[in-house]
């Protein structure tokens, strides 16, 4: 395995609901947090579920649209919802759940310094807590599960609480793909059929002005679950003079997340995230950063020889 020593992906798998009791109803409509809900289950992710209208959002709904010969406006528009409303069938938005012993039992790893040398120290790089750990197989942001259920501790087993109603594996994934794009444009990473359809979109983070997109044709060297990371400084326009090469242990709050693909340029790849919230918002080291399941979905069909496209 190639140490992984880019410049900025565990598998959580599908939420369990075997001890839901009866589906809670969509509100009437289809509001933000429904259509978020459909796009994520019909591959066109919104990136961290919150019930906002914001740039991911926006972006998710510009995509379906084009991908449905629809005209792209990013809105929620009448002939938008047309289409979308009816792929939810007959699922609703939210389903209840009961937190489990599995669920608040850990290992959590409270206390993460924002250092990278500091984190280095750690045996793991856990989720913080149970929340944080429930709202990512969710597809969904914390603020929100406080909000849909008021009063809940997030602590107890057998506690009952709502979750989105989510997907974990890609819609299409009997469909054969031919090629990973990433827009440098539209921060937005999509998995192409040999037509170039899309089978799947996702809110990306790539590059900043002092490590740019590397725009090319490259190839999928390797897929690696629950990487640890190689921190080098030396790749890092920002690093601190006194930091020194080291290595962070795996977890959901790895620097690269719980899945790592690499690619045929060298210290780059393809990756998730410690921080959801801020894919698609904000700039990277120069590799391509999603949400945790997002990449873990990219990853199904991720293969080495895979082309990969940076536009």
């Amino acid at each position: 395995m190639r140490k992984l020593t880019a410049l900025f992906v565990l598998i959580a798998g599908t939420v369990v609901l075997g001890q839901a009791r009866s589906p809670v109803p969509a509100p009437p409509g289809l509001d933000v947090l429904a259509a978020q809900v459909i796009l994520d289950r019909v591959g066109f992710s919104p990136g961290e579920i919150d019930g906002m209208a914001g740039a991911n959002f926006r972006r998710a709904i510009d995509a379906f649209q084009r991908a449905n010969n629809l005209a792209a406006s990013g809105h929620l528009d009448p002939a938008t919802v047309a289409a979308l409303a009816p792929l939810g069938g007959q699922e609703p938005t939210l389903l209840p759940y009961a937190i489990t012993e599995a669920d608040v039992a850990g290992p959590f790893a409270p206390h993460i310094p924002r250092e990278l040398m500091a984190q280095s120290a750690l045996p793991r790089l856990d989720y913080r807590n149970p929340l944080e750990a429930i709202a990512e197989r969710a597809h969904a942001s914390p603020g929100l599960l406080k909000r849909l259920n008021p009063g809940a501790s997030f602590t107890r087993a057998g506690e009952q609480i709502q979750l989105p109603n989510v997907a974990s594996l890609p819609p299409a994934l009997g469909v054969y793909a031919a090629r990973i794009v990433v827009t440098k444009a539209t921060s937005a990473l999509t998995v192409e059929d040999d037509q170039g359809r899309t089978l799947f979109h996702a809110p990306v983070t790539s590059g900043s002005t002092h490590d740019p997109l590397p725009i090319g044709d490259w190839k999928v060297t390797s897929i690696h679950e629950l990487p640890p990371f190689h921190y080098n400084p030396d790749l890092f326009w920002d690093a601190s003079p006194k930091d020194s090469k080291t290595r962070l242990a795996p977890g959901p709050n790895n620097p690269v997340g719980v899945m790592w693909i690499d690619i045929s340029k060298e210290h780059y790849g393809i990756h998730g995230t410690p921080e959801p919230a801020v894919v698609g918002h904000t700039q990277s080291h120069g590799c391509i950063r999603l949400t945790n399941w997002d990449v873990r979905r990219v990853a199904h069909w991720a293969r080495p020889g895979m082309a990969v496209v940076f536009r």
